[in-house]
């Protein structure tokens, strides 16, 4: 089993050492050849309209998408929420997702970076609580039917699950924690 991390932008080397602490083979992903070799993708926080256009330049954006759509496990953290989701609150004029995930997310809806913050999340199917640490998250504001939340903060959907896709508004990979990515790992090795 192989899991990449999308390379393109944001939180890449943390998102390696969580999975690599899991005794799982890792891959940077900044191609469709190197997308094919992957049993599930990782996409990581930073800014979700650099990651799109960048996936648009390395002619990744559609291999993302037909990966996706065919069934290969992805995870996305904070903005890789965002590039899950089919629908976005607050997005950028035009701007893309990868899709799959049957959500409407809004964009930095907890606030700007000075009001990022931390806090222990109760996410089901895990025993103790998750560190979350919140950078100019996103939340859910609207799930689809098959979409289950894992976890909320203030109210608001921060953890989902749809069959192969799992996304946080939070970044696991900061925490020193890699439970979520353990679920994830789960996820591809059921796949």
């Amino acid at each position: 089993m192989r899991i990449g991390v999308l390379a393109l932008q944001g939180d890449v080397r943390e998102h390696v050492a969580s999975l690599e602490s899991l005794g799982v083979e890792t891959l940077t992903v900044r191609r469709p050849s190197e997308l094919a070799q992957c049993d599930g993708l990782v996409i990581p926080g930073g800014e979700s309209t650099t990651m799109i256009k960048l996936a648009r330049i390395f002619e990744l954006l559609e291999p993302l998408r037909e990966r996706v759509r065919a069934g290969m496990p992805a995870f996305g953290t904070c903005a890789g929420m965002i590039l899950l989701a089919d629908r976005i609150v607050d997005g950028a004029e035009g701007q893309e997702t990868i899709g799959g995930l049957d959500i409407t997310v809004r964009r930095n809806a907890f606030g700007r970076q000075v009001d990022s913050f931390e806090g222990e999340l109760a996410v089901q199917g895990l025993d103790e609580p998750v560190h979350g640490v919140f950078i100019r998250a996103p939340w859910v504001e609207e799930t689809g039917p098959d979409v289950e939340v894992l976890a909320s903060s203030n109210g608001h959907p921060v953890a989902v699950r749809q069959g192969h896709l799992l996304a946080t508004s939070f970044h696991p990979e900061v925490a020193s924690d890699a439970r979520m990515h353990g679920v994830f790992v789960e996820m591809v090795r059921a796949q």
